[in-house]
C-alpha cells in the first residue's frame, strides 16, 4: 500500500473507531434511561418529570444550534406547523407515555418495547408509502413482536392485565410509535441538519410538555417541590444531561461516522443494558421475560445483519 493510501485508510479507521466510541457512549447512557426514569417517577409526577427534562434540554439544544449554525438556523422556513405537530407527538407523546408506563411496568419492559421502533418504522413505511419489507424482515418482525408479547404477558395475558403491567407496556408501545412519527417527520425537513431538526421540533414539544403538566396539575397531579427535586436530583440530572443531551449529540456524531446500519446494530444493546441493570439491582425475571427478550434482540440483530448483506456491494 502506498503511503498516501495507507494514510487515507488509517484516517478512515480512526473515524470509524471514533464513531463506534461515540455510539457506545449513547448506548450506555440510553440503557440507563428507563431504570433511572423508573426511580424518578416514584417521587416526581410523570408530566412534570417530562416537562422539566425537556425544559432544560431545549435550552441546551438551542445553545448548540446557535453555536454551530448561527441564529439564522432558528428560521422554520414556513414549516412551523409541521414542526409543532411532530414535536408535540415526538417529545410530548414519547416522554409522557413512557414515564406513565414506567409507573405500571418494569423499566426493562419499557426499554425492550422501545427497541421495536425499527420494525414499527418498517410497518409505517409500508402503510404510508407502500414500501413492503422483505420477507425475511417480516419474519424477524413477527418474531420480535412475539417476544414482546411473551415479556409483556408472562405467558398469561389475563393476569398481566389484572396486575396493570400490561397497561404500562401498552403505554410504552404508544410511546415508541410516537417517536417513530418523530423519526419519519424528518422527511418534511430536507436540508435541515440533525441538530436543527431536533431543536426546532423540541421547542414546541417542550412547550406542549409544560402545558400538559399544567393541565395535569389542575386534574390532581402534584407539582414537585424543592425537597422532592433534591431527593431525585441525580435521576433528573441523568435524564437531562446524559440521555437527552450527551446521548443525542453522540448519536448524531456517531451516525455521521459509521452509518445508520452500524448505529442500529449497536442500539440493540440498549435493552440488554437495561436488563443488566435490573439484574444488578436484584429485579426478578421469569422465563417468559428472559426468553421473550432473547427473541426480540435476536430478531432485531438478525434483521440488521441480513440488511447489511443485502446492501453490501457485490
Amino acid at each position: 500500500m502506498r503511503p498516501a493510501g495507507f494514510f487515507v485508510f488509517a484516517m478512515r479507521q480512526d473515524r470509524f473507531a471514533a464513531g463506534i466510541a461515540l455510539l457506545l457512549v449513547t448506548v450506555l447512557s440510553w440503557g440507563g434511561t428507563f431504570p433511572v426514569g423508573k426511580a424518578a417517577v416514584a417521587g416526581i409526577d410523570p408530566f412534570w418529570l417530562a416537562a422539566i427534562r425537556y425544559g432544560v434540554t431545549v435550552l441546551a439544544f438551542a445553545g448548540i444550534l446557535a453555536a454551530v449554525e448561527g441564529r439564522g438556523a432558528f428560521d422554520y422556513e414556513g414549516r412551523f406547523a409541521a414542526a409543532a405537530v411532530i414535536g408535540v407527538i415526538g417529545f410530548g407523546g414519547f416522554n409522557t407515555l413512557a414515564f406513565i408506563g414506567l409507573q405500571y411496568s418494569k423499566a426493562e419492559h419499557v426499554a425492550l418495547i422501545n427497541a421495536l421502533q425499527a420494525p414499527i418504522t418498517a410497518l409505517a413505511l409500508w402503510a404510508w408509502r407502500g414500501v413492503r419489507p422483505a420477507n425475511v424482515t417480516l419474519t424477524c418482525m413477527a418474531v420480535a413482536f412475539a417476544g414482546v408479547f411473551l415479556v409483556a404477558t408472562h405467558g398469561d395475558p389475563a393476569a398481566a392485565l389484572a396486575g396493570g403491567s400490561l397497561v404500562g407496556d401498552l403505554l410504552a408501545l404508544a410511546a415508541a410509535v410516537s417517536w417513530v412519527v418523530f423519526s419519519l417527520g424528518v422527511v418534511r425537513f430536507s436540508g435541515f441538519s440533525a441538530i436543527r431538526y431536533m431543536t426546532l421540533t423540541c421547542i414546541p414539544g417542550a412547550a406542549a410538555l409544560f402545558a400538559l403538566a399544567v393541565v395535569a396539575t389542575a386534574l390532581g397531579a402534584v407539582v414537585p417541590d424543592a425537597a422532592t427535586l433534591r431527593a431525585h436530583g441525580w435521576e433528573v440530572a441523568y435524564l437531562i444531561f446524559f440521555t437527552s443531551i450527551v446521548g443525542v449529540v453522540c448519536w448524531i456524531a456517531g451516525i455521521q461516522r459509521v452509518g445508520p446500519l452500524n448505529a442500529a446494530l449497536l442500539a440493540n444493546l440498549v435493552p440488554i443494558i437495561a436488563f443488566a441493570i435490573g439484574v444488578a439491582l436484584g429485579t426478578p425475571f421469569d422465563a417468559f421475560e428472559i426468553g421473550g427478550a432473547a427473541l426480540v434482540i435476536g430478531a432485531l440483530v438478525a434483521n440488521n445483519l441480513l440488511l447489511r448483506r443485502r446492501s453490501a456491494p457485490t
